[in-house]
């Protein structure tokens, strides 16, 4: 009976465990595929609107891509850019004007470039955060001015700060 009873108690604490650690696992905020799609699409709407012609990506926190346009117009490069802005911004956890901005004052950051291939330190990736966790970013390249590309990323973070 003793055997028994000490069986059912580690059966009952092992599915306690096993329904708690798949519960926390559940609740860890991630990038839906419908949010990077309204990320995007209101970024465009803020750069059509000021007459910019770009790319906009938007990454998970792993750095994969889970949405991505060329509008009408944009250079072919504007692709590339604003992925690795997307993904530079998900990866470091900062926007990329301001990790630009560090690099320059300091000398021995000046390498964070060759820290990976899809380092990019030029404004206009902002890191997408989701009850106060990074989630994954957003980058746009093609506007003239990283300053102007980080103001259609901001437009593309607002559509979804209800989401938050």
């Amino acid at each position: 009976m003793y055997k028994i009873n000490l069986s059912l108690l580690f059966l009952l604490l092992f599915s306690v465990f096993s329904i708690t650690t798949h519960a926390t696992q559940i609740q860890k905020p991630f990038l839906p595929l419908s949010l990077a799609n309204k990320i995007v699409a209101a970024a465009v709407q803020q750069c059509e609107q000021n007459g910019f012609q770009v790319s906009v990506a938007v990454v998970d926190q792993s750095g994969v891509i889970r949405a991505q346009v060329r509008m009408d117009g944009a250079g072919a490069h504007t692709i590339e850019s604003s992925f690795r802005k997307a993904y530079t911004s998900a990866s470091l956890k900062l926007s990329t004007l301001k990790i630009a901005q560090i690099a320059a004052k300091d000398p021995e950051l000046q390498g964070l470039h060759h820290m990976a291939n899809n380092i990019l330190l030029l404004g206009g990736g902002l890191p997408i955060k989701i009850n106060g966790e990074v989630v994954g970013g957003i980058g746009v390249g093609g506007a003239p001015g990283e300053h102007r590309d980080e103001v259609c990323a901001e437009a593309g973070l607002k559509s979804i700060e209800e989401n938050k």
